[in-house]
């Protein structure tokens, strides 16, 4: 939702930092997401502040110290982050970026705070990102009419030579579009087949594209936005699920998952029907996360069903509310039932509580060997199997294990 502002307005805490950047003899000027989003009526809780007419960054960090611990994020990008209580703020040099390599990190860095708005702006992405926002003059900075753009609903990149440099922007680009519900600008979309079809994508490090797919799934109310256009991209074609996805974005809405565990219900989701081969090779060209690829593996071709044995067994192994998740994203028949019999055990997200454990072993005798796991397998599966009560699990033990030992 497009709306007309006048001005931004900022976190007191920001107003005192951009006020002793001022002091200093710098022109600090609010820059990309904060104030495009501004104009969306997004919360925004991470500023980008470009400051211009000071090249000293070891002043301008002395001066963020006052309020927080300041990080250099490479003295050759000279960018300086903190944070301030709910705030991230970073703090950057004007700069214009050359490609010198086929790798995403191959650029040459010039730092200049003596550059226009203008000629610093023109090294971003796409119009809507480079807005600037002056607190002091309280006026926008416009130099390539991305408020138009913001209000057209249109994802359009600024320059043709510093676009197609940085390959990353093809997924930068699909995740904008279905985040906020934009289209793609015709001759930014043949830049992106451009650089596609050029194999650019291939250089790009795995982890980074990971970041734009993770915006498209837990920022987009419909994430099958992003998914046609990787499709019209020829990138991926997950487009048969489409329904399904957005199904269980919708689902998500309502739960408070964090978004680890969301996003590796999409990916869930996403490679439903993969066989175990392809479903690994996708994730490691994806990510090096073992605990995040594990969960996914977890999920692979598990049968939900409305047997309170089979439930009681899976919440051993799994989150039965995670496959509840999926099966309603599905619009499976027997959800409801399930459901119904995890939240009656009290089993949704923590696993069966064992009615025998070790120490009830011990206090009939026991002693702690090797035996222990084969003698609480044996009690799990009575209370499972047979829905015996403690007492009962403990007398089958006598008989079948204690008595053998005579």
């Amino acid at each position: 939702m497009f709306i007309n502002i006048t001005k931004i307005n900022l976190p007191k805490i920001l107003i005192k930092i951009l006020t002793d950047l001022q002091k200093i003899g710098s022109k600090p000027i609010l820059v990309g997401g904060c104030v495009r989003d501004s104009f969306l009526n997004k919360k925004i809780k991470d500023y980008d502040i470009e400051i211009f007419d000071l090249n000293d960054i070891e002043i301008i960090q002395k001066t963020l110290e006052e309020y927080a611990s300041v990080k250099l994020v490479g003295k050759s990008f000279g960018v300086l982050t903190c944070k301030i209580d709910e705030f991230d703020f970073d703090f950057s040099l004007p700069r214009i970026e050359k490609k010198i390599g086929k790798y995403h990190q191959d650029f040459e860095v010039l730092t200049n705070a003596n550059l226009s708005f203008k000629e610093a702006s023109k090294r971003r992405d796409f119009t809507i990102n480079a807005i600037g926002y002056d607190y002091f003059k309280n006026e926008f900075l416009d130099p390539y009419d991305g408020i138009k753009d913001l209000k057209n609903k249109k994802i359009k990149h600024i320059d043709d030579n510093t676009f197609v440099e940085d390959s990353l922007r093809v997924y930068r680009a699909v995740q904008f579009a279905s985040r906020f519900e934009f289209e793609i600008d015709e001759n930014t979309k043949k830049l992106c087949e451009k650089i596609v079809k050029n194999g650019e994508l291939e250089f790009l490090p795995k982890e980074r594209i990971f970041e734009e797919l993770k915006k498209i799934f837990l920022k987009s109310n419909k994430p099958s936005i992003g998914l046609k256009l990787l499709k019209d991209l020829q990138i991926f074609d997950f487009t048969k699920i489409s329904k399904n996805i957005d199904n269980l974005a919708l689902i998500l809405k309502e739960k408070e998952f964090d978004d680890f565990r969301k996003l590796y219900l999409f990916y869930s989701c996403l490679t439903k029907d993969f066989d175990d081969k392809t479903l690994i090779d996708f994730l490691n060209s994806l990510t090096s996360d073992k605990k995040f690829k594990k969960e996914i593996l977890a999920l692979q071709n598990i049968v939900l069903t409305d047997n309170e044995k089979d439930i009681k067994k899976l919440s051993l192994r799994i989150k039965v509310e995670d496959l509840i998740v999926l099966n309603k994203a599905f619009e499976n028949d027997t959800v409801q039932n399930a459901e119904n019999i995890a939240k009656n055990l009290n089993i949704l997200n923590t696993p069966l509580k064992a009615l025998v454990i070790g120490k009830n072993l011990i206090n009939l005798g026991f002693k702690p060997s090797e035996k222990f796991k084969d003698i609480l397998d044996f009690s799990l599966d009575l209370q499972i199997e047979h829905n015996f009560n403690k007492s009962q699990i403990i007398e089958n033990i006598v008989k079948k294990y204690k008595n053998n030992q005579k």
